[in-house]
């Protein structure tokens, strides 16, 4: 009698996987968040130092989150959304308030009106590198980014008061308001300024590449709030230097979003 066929196997279930948020990355971003609140709490106590500092502190976590994330390969929608939002209180709204709170509130109207300014020119450059994701050159920024404009206002505020510059005198205030329009202006210009974003942490280096990294951190301790502000009143300005020997030469602008190719309709589509 031949013997009956074997049933078939129940297949598996479907495992549904759930759309979490990607802890590691995000504890990162959170970090700089905090320290972007941390700076504006002391900078309405008037511990302004401490404020600036925090401002940098929020800067390299910030370089921090979305390194990782691409290690980790834990990018995600709800990542780059909390990461800009992060960015705008660390790096647009904090600097504005500590600057305001430190000195530019002597100028009257002048000074609110600055730290405005400097407020909306980061929001407008977040909207604009959102916008323009996938569409310009990645060696590149177009404005200078918001942590490289929030370092250059707590570099002069921490350069200042450790080495006791005097608030008080005529000039201070308008230095201080010129510096806060330049970083706001800046910020939403199209000057192309080097994104670093070509140099991956998993690459290989050669011995003297890790000796140029001890030697730039030995480099910055001998005395951090004047090195610090000098690296990146330098970059601040490298953008415009590069955007016009680029138009000396002839070159277009390398940071120009370029438009998207359109998407042409499948054949026999109406």
């Amino acid at each position: 009698m031949p013997s009956a066929p074997p049933l078939a196997e129940a297949p598996p279930p479907l495992k549904f996987r759930r759309r979490g948020i990607y802890l590691l990355p995000n504890l990162f971003t959170t970090a700089a968040l905090f320290a972007g609140f941390f700076a504006i709490v002391q900078a309405m106590n008037q511990r302004f130092e401490l404020a600036a500092i925090a401002i940098f502190a929020a800067m390299v976590l910030d370089g921090m989150d979305g390194r990782v994330a691409r290690l980790t390969n834990t990018q995600s929608a709800f990542g780059e959304q909390y990461d800009s939002l992060s960015d705008m209180t660390s790096f647009g709204v904090a600097p504005a308030l500590v600057m305001y709170e430190w000195i530019l509130h002597e100028l009257g109207r002048w000074g609110w009106i600055a730290a405005f300014v400097y407020c909306a020119g980061a929001a407008l450059r977040l909207a604009r590198f959102n916008a323009n994701l996938g569409v310009v050159d990645k060696r590149y920024f177009q404005g200078l980014p918001s942590p490289a404009s929030a370092a250059l206002i707590a570099g002069f505020v921490w350069l200042a008061i450790d080495n006791k510059l005097h608030i008080k005198d005529v000039w201070m205030p308008w230095v201080a308001f010129g510096l806060t329009v330049y970083a706001g202006v800046t910020m939403v210009s199209s000057a192309p300024f080097y994104s670093g974003k070509s140099f991956q942490l998993g690459r290989s280096v050669p011995f003297w590449g890790m000796l140029l990294v001890v030697l730039a951190f030995v480099f910055v301790s001998t005395d951090p709030p004047i090195v610090l502000f000098s690296l990146f009143c330098v970059y601040a300005l490298s953008g415009y230097v590069y955007w016009a020997w680029q138009w000396w030469n002839g070159r277009p602008n390398p940071a120009k979003p370029v438009p998207r190719a359109p998407v042409e309709p499948p054949a026999g589509s109406e």
